[in-house]
């Protein structure tokens, strides 16, 4: 199976919204019961490929897992990129060299 686990924060709950009609009924709710559709911010520990599920649906899909059990699944609204930076490999060194 191909997916990544990698452990999430979430940051905010930004909005609560209707699940049938897609409008918004609360902004920055205290807490979401099971059951409700909510817009939130997430944080992953370490970087990972997403995108955004209108760009490519594929990598647009999560699931939020907590003891084994799943307790949230959904799509990718948006991706907010971190600027690439930390260290580069050898190879890579060699390859920018050759250029």
């Amino acid at each position: 199976c191909h997916t990544a686990h990698i452990a999430c924060k979430f940051a905010e709950l930004l909005t609560k919204i209707d699940r049938r009609t897609g409008k918004e009924l609360e902004a920055s709710p205290k807490f979401v019961k099971s059951g409700d559709s909510c817009i939130v911010k997430m944080v992953p520990s370490k970087p990972m490929c997403v995108e955004a599920f209108s760009k490519y649906a594929p990598l647009g899909r999560f699931a939020v897992r907590d003891m084994k059990q799943t307790v949230a699944v959904g799509v990718i609204k948006e991706v907010t990129k971190k600027e690439a930076g930390g260290k580069t490999t050898k190879a890579a060194e060699k390859a920018l060299k050759k250029k």
